[in-house]
């Protein structure tokens, strides 16, 4: 198995910040996740690839078009998946 590219967890924190941010203005910020849903879903398959990217943009996608759900931090919970696994893979290619 081959070892994936981890992005930067800082890159992922602001990711997660600017999908909150929406909470900031009550109404515009419903309207700013129509657009920023599916940027946001671009980048995060952009980000993680295979098929932790194409579930976590689909994840992501729904995440930013529904109110309420604006709160998971999707984008550092796919940094934390991938880092957990290419370790997992790392360990494994020790042994």
């Amino acid at each position: 198995m081959e070892r994936k590219y981890t992005p930067g967890l800082m890159f992922c924190l602001l990711m997660d910040l600017l999908g909150f941010a929406s909470y900031a203005i009550p109404v515009f910020g419903e309207v700013a996740d129509v657009i920023w849903a599916p940027i946001s879903a671009i980048i995060f398959y952009r980000m993680f690839g295979g098929s932790l990217g194409t579930f976590g943009s689909m994840f992501n996608f729904i995440e930013e078009l529904f109110p309420g759900l604006d709160f998971m931090p999707s984008f550092t919970l796919g940094w934390i998946l991938r880092y957990f696994l290419n370790r997992r893979v790392a360990v494994k290619g020790l042994r």
